[in-house]
């Protein structure tokens, strides 16, 4: 099963941007949930800044460009991919007011009825600058000139640079378990968290979380195929020093199969003279906590509590409508927080303590939302 930047594509999104359809009045929402914010372009990613502002990665809408004949492409009916440099970072006042940051990201487009897109992924302050990670680019995406990697963003002039080489570095470092069937040579890069000097960043097809140093030095922090299988990790949040990783888990859905991941540093003394180096790896599963679906992004609530993200919680494949947020409780039972979300793909908590969720962000170009939800 494959994920793209935004969510799953083939069979599972002819069920979404394929085909969906906008609830009138947004009246499946729980009452705990407000629309903030609207008109977005396959919004995913999400984090405030220290200015207030809420910024948002957008995937944009894809575009015409091919590079077949020139790279290996994706296997049909999901490749080729075509795409232009229509993707975004935009970012919301407290109004709810839409501007534009940057933009001239790569967007690639599948080839399937879906037309599913994939843009900038996610987005992380590190002191005070603001980075991006890129899942539309490189040269299987229709992308010849850009490749999946961070960018620094100047936020004042909307310029930005590339700092690290993600489409190479997975090229250069295979995992253990490639999932050969809906194999991306260019990865599709999900979450994106700053910690303790550095960005951490999942990619899903392959499997595995990846740290970047702000002057681009990348090194494999853990083959998630090895430990775990073809899982499909999408999301990572970092508390105590332990990263906390959510997977999507393949299709059909089993409402109760996806897990999330606790990531524990190993001990410094783990690393054997003579052991092969790309076979050790910074941190190890220290354990994990089964009973979600389709985890699409976890965070840490002002309360202490792990919040999860859930695509489309139900059997079968992913549903408009049926996503929402839940909580792990202190006593380990698992709670519904805010329902009738539909095919959301990222949340960020803000300084007003509520929480903030793209909503549509895997439909068509246009229809997303970012929504505020209470918790109660």
């Amino acid at each position: 099963m494959r994920i793209s930047a935004l969510a799953p594509v083939g069979a599972a999104l002819a069920l979404c941007a394929g085909s969906i359809t906008i609830p009138s009045a947004h009246a499946q929402l729980s009452p705990n949930a407000t629309v903030y914010a609207s008109g977005l372009a396959g919004p995913r990613g999400l984090k405030f800044g220290s200015d207030g502002y809420l910024y948002v990665a957008e995937a944009g809408f894809g575009g015409t460009n091919s590079t077949a004949g020139l790279c290996t492409q994706v296997i049909p009916p999901i490749g080729p991919y075509t795409g232009a440099n229509t993707a975004r970072i935009s970012k919301i006042d407290k109004a709810g007011h839409v501007s534009t940051v940057a933009s001239g990201f790569p967007s690639s487009q599948s080839s399937d009825a879906t037309k599913d897109t994939s843009g900038v992924a996610d987005l992380a302050f590190l002191d005070g600058e603001l980075y991006a990670v890129l899942a539309g680019g490189g040269c299987s995406h229709g992308s010849a000139s850009i490749p999946n990697g961070i960018v620094r963003v100047n936020t004042r002039t909307g310029t930005w640079q590339i700092i690290a080489n993600l489409s190479e570095f997975l090229e250069t470092h295979p995992v253990l378990y490639p999932n050969p069937p809906d194999f991306e040579p260019d990865g599709t890069f999900y979450s994106l968290i700053a910690h303790d000097g550095a960005l951490y960043t999942v990619e899903p097809n392959h499997g595995q979380i990846i740290s970047i140093t702000p002057w681009g030095q990348m090194s494999q922090v853990i083959d998630v195929s090895k430990a775990e299988g073809h899982i499909v990790p999408t999301a990572i949040a970092e508390k105590g020093g332990n990263f906390y990783v959510g997977n999507l888990n393949t299709f059909p859905i089993n409402p109760t199969a996806s897990k999330i991941l606790t990531l524990s540093a190993r001990p410094d003394d783990s690393h054997v003279p003579g052991l092969d180096t790309e076979d050790w790896h910074q941190f190890r599963v220290a354990g994990s906590r089964a009973g979600f679906a389709t985890v699409v992004s976890v965070q840490f609530g002002p309360d202490r509590l792990l919040y999860a993200l859930e695509l489309s919680p139900a059997a079968g494949y992913p549903t408009p409508g049926l996503g929402k947020v839940v909580r792990l409780k202190a006593d380990g039972e698992i709670e519904d927080v805010a329902t009738g979300l539909s095919v959301p793909t990222a949340m960020t908590f803000g300084p007003d303590g509520k929480l903030y969720v793209s909503n549509f962000g895997a439909a068509p170009a246009g229809a997303g939302q970012i929504l505020r939800i209470t918790l109660p």
